[in-house]
């Protein structure tokens, strides 16, 4: 069977292509890219504190971060992780940052970090 799109032909062949190709690019984000072993909210000191795969361990108060500044200590300790460790999740308050970003010291949108 042949699909047609706007620049080419989607036959098995091309699939098995992409899907290899995306599993390279997932291998090379796995890599280079930091990855996030655990993440927790620390009541007492008041901060978010990841530790990542090659063992470094970074942490924020909440309050700099974008939706997580007026939450509960409960909501804040209702955190995960996803399995490839490349973000942060907040369920109830569903929010998500990317390790990378918050490395970078990204913690909310462009407008909210007043830029």
């Amino acid at each position: 069977m042949v699909f047609r799109n706007w620049q080419k032909e989607l036959t098995e062949e091309n699939l098995l292509a992409q899907i290899a190709k995306a599993k390279e690019a997932w291998k090379n984000a796995e890599d280079t890219e930091p990855r996030a072993e655990s993440v927790q909210y620390n009541q007492s000191e008041d901060l978010i504190v990841i530790k990542l795969k090659n063992g470094t361990i970074f942490c924020f108060p909440p309050s700099l971060a974008q939706g997580l500044e007026g939450a509960s200590p409960e909501q804040l300790a209702d955190v995960w992780l996803p399995p490839s460790g490349s973000s942060v999740h907040w369920e109830s308050l569903d929010i998500d940052f990317g390790i990378p970003e918050l490395l970078a010291g990204i913690f909310g949108t462009k407008s909210w970090m007043g830029d």
